[in-house]
């Protein structure tokens, strides 16, 4: 689904987490149109400066922070650079990783340090900027999933369970805030060509019986997310493609099927 979006409508101020790369930096991109001013926040300073440069070019106001958001001393950063850089109107809670292995013999501070990723860190985020969305009259959020939150996932047990827990949590957060205006959206999605995959610790994955046609780029899929964010969908969970929601679906009544 294309995003229309007319350069002179540059109401946002966008907080981009995972922008280094990949879907967080697609966002970035899709999103410069509509926006007068940019948080960035990635662990790839090059890569960061970089996409700084690109943006500054068409008039924004771009803040990057490179640093790790499953420490709690990076959340603190982000944290006040909310409250420093403006009413934050939209926050993408993207950045994220995988591992690939049984739990019993995983390193136990990696698995910490995902969930303090995925949870901790979108917890924090979202409480930081909500008040500041409610004072303004509204606002959006993405939490960026995974479509493997609704399966369980032997050998990446915790990455799974961290996703379902944004799932639930969006969802939860939605009835919480509509009246105030701000729309949340939890992006599902399933194979996404990024660097996600390129990561050491998911070294041993072979994707190669995926069919061609379920993989997304990064551009197809932010394309598709923020088409649902700006329209009168109103539905919190976004799963991309056909395929994608089938699986979602089966996945649903598998689970279930155990409660009967």
């Amino acid at each position: 689904m294309a995003v229309a979006m007319k350069t002179e409508q540059r109401t946002e101020i966008a907080l981009i987490t995972g922008a280094s790369a990949g879907i967080g930096k697609a966002y970035a991109e899709h999103l410069a149109p509509r926006c007068k001013a940019m948080v960035l926040v990635g662990r790839d300073e090059a890569k960061l400066a970089a996409l700084t440069e690109g943006l500054k070019q068409n008039g924004l106001t771009i803040y990057s922070l490179a640093l790790d958001l499953s420490s709690s001393i990076g959340v603190a950063r982000v944290m006040e650079a909310i409250r420093q850089k403006g009413p934050i109107s939209l926050l993408i809670n993207n950045a994220g990783f995988g591992t690939l292995g049984r739990f019993a013999e995983a390193d136990l501070d990696e698995q910490q340090a995902m969930v303090n990723l995925h949870c901790n860190a979108t917890l924090a985020l979202c409480r930081a900027a909500l008040p500041y969305m409610k004072e303004n009259g509204g606002g959006r959020i993405i939490n960026v999933s995974s479509l493997g939150s609704f399966f369980p996932l032997k050998n990446s047990a915790v990455y799974g369970a961290s996703k379902a827990f944004l799932n639930a949590y969006s969802e939860a957060l939605q009835l919480e805030v509509r009246r105030d205006g701000v729309k949340v959206q939890c992006l599902c999605p399933s194979y996404t060509r990024s660097e996600f995959h390129l990561r050491k610790s998911l070294t041993g994955v072979d994707n190669s019986a995926v069919p061609e046609d379920m993989w997304w780029t990064a551009e197809a899929l932010v394309a598709f997310s923020l088409g649902e964010l700006y329209s009168d969908n109103d539905a919190v969970i976004c799963v991309p493609g056909d395929d994608g929601r089938q699986l979602a679906h089966q996945a649903l009544c598998a689970s279930a099927e155990k409660f009967k």
